[in-house]
């Protein structure tokens, strides 16, 4: 049977029959998501038309009204359209939500849970692409190779690196990981075999987590003042906005660096770029508040500062992964078995 959580609805008459799929996503993303090994697998899991994709379920075409009336599953990625009540009465069989991205808060309404319909997410293989950025952007700031690549471009002569780097390098170094989410858990794991010391802050993670983490809890404040790179993984949430603000950045020491790949609005960006005019901190910035700066922000021209347009996720052929996630996933429904990575209601007050 497929599997069937206390307060999900039950699933249709026929459990032995392939489920019924819609793929619900922005225009475009299903042709990087799925490959045509995907497709193909799609089709033999499910009773679907691969190359059907809603973008709209509030005013469906016709073509999406009949898949939606039958769909026992939604297939949705990035900028699928919020299942509202409304929605969710054009799909009266609706049993479940297979999500091949991280968060579900874009599209995930209250009449969802209200109606006990299960939900996975390919949030644990979206965590690799941006823990991996992670890693890198600690290596390479420890190391200060953005600084010695705009000075070599000035110079473009010989120079003594040796002395004017001489506080640099990933011996000894510690790495400051705020949230022990899914990414800042794989961050966590990929820092082991580096001589560095890890700091984590997170106040659902107690002192004995943290040992079996490898890592020694702290509060907020002694992981900002006692790291040499402070990395922000932790989820966007009202308890969250802007937790490193001007107290927080002001007590991390002069020349750390702060790495944000988590969301602009956990950092104060009237608190942090004063920090960074000075040229006292430095930031490698996936993500912003605002998203996209200004045209005129200093943000773009500081040597101190790389800024990247919200890559550390999947995207290319990382994309494939959270492809190959969500059809695991939909075997396991089509299967009678629980997913392996269900979104439950009551986690969704301290998780992305």
């Amino acid at each position: 049977m497929h599997p069937t959580p206390d307060n999900a609805a039950g699933p249709v008459e026929n459990p032995l029959a392939r489920p019924a799929l819609l793929l619900s996503m922005a225009p475009g993303i299903a042709g990087r998501l799925l490959a045509d090994r995907h497709r193909t697998r799609l089709v033999a899991l499910a009773r679907t038309d691969p190359h059907l994709v809603a973008h709209d379920l509030a005013g469906p075409t016709p073509a999406v009204a009949a898949a939606l009336a039958d769909a026992e599953v939604l297939l949705t990625c990035w900028g699928a359209p919020p299942l509202t009540g409304a929605v969710l009465d054009a799909a009266p069989r609706l049993r479940a939500v297979i999500h091949a991205a991280g968060s579900v808060r874009h599209h995930l309404t209250d009449a969802c849970w209200e109606r006990g319909i299960a939900v996975s997410s390919a949030a644990a293989a979206n965590a690799l692409p941006v823990a991996e950025y992670t890693l890198a952007a600690i290596l390479f700031a420890n190391k200060r190779v953005l600084h010695s690549a705009h000075r070599y471009r000035g110079l473009r002569a010989p120079h003594d690196w040796q002395n004017e780097l001489a506080g640099a390098g990933n011996h000894h170094r510690t790495v400051g990981v705020l949230g022990a989410s899914r990414i800042g858990r794989r961050v966590i794991e990929l820092l082991r075999p580096f001589d560095l010391r890890v700091l984590l802050y997170d106040p659902y993670v107690d002192a004995a987590e943290a040992a079996r983490l490898g890592v020694t809890a702290v509060s907020l404040d002694a992981l900002c003042a006692g790291s040499d790179i402070v990395t922000v993984h932790a989820p966007q949430l009202p308890a969250t906005h802007h937790l490193l603000g001007a107290h927080e950045l002001a007590l991390m020491p002069d020349g750390a660096t702060l790495i944000n790949t988590a969301r602009g609005s956990l950092v104060d960006p009237a608190a942090l770029l004063p920090e960074l005019l000075s040229g006292r901190l430095h930031a490698v910035l996936d993500v912003t508040e605002p998203e996209l700066p200004p045209p005129d922000s200093p943000l773009w021209d500081l040597p101190n500062v790389l800024l990247t347009p919200h890559v550390a996720g999947s995207l290319g052929t990382e994309l494939h992964r959270l492809a190959d996630h969500a059809l695991a996933e939909l075997e396991r429904y089509a299967h009678g078995r629980p997913f392996r990575d269900p979104v439950l209601p009551e986690h969704l007050g301290h998780s992305a």
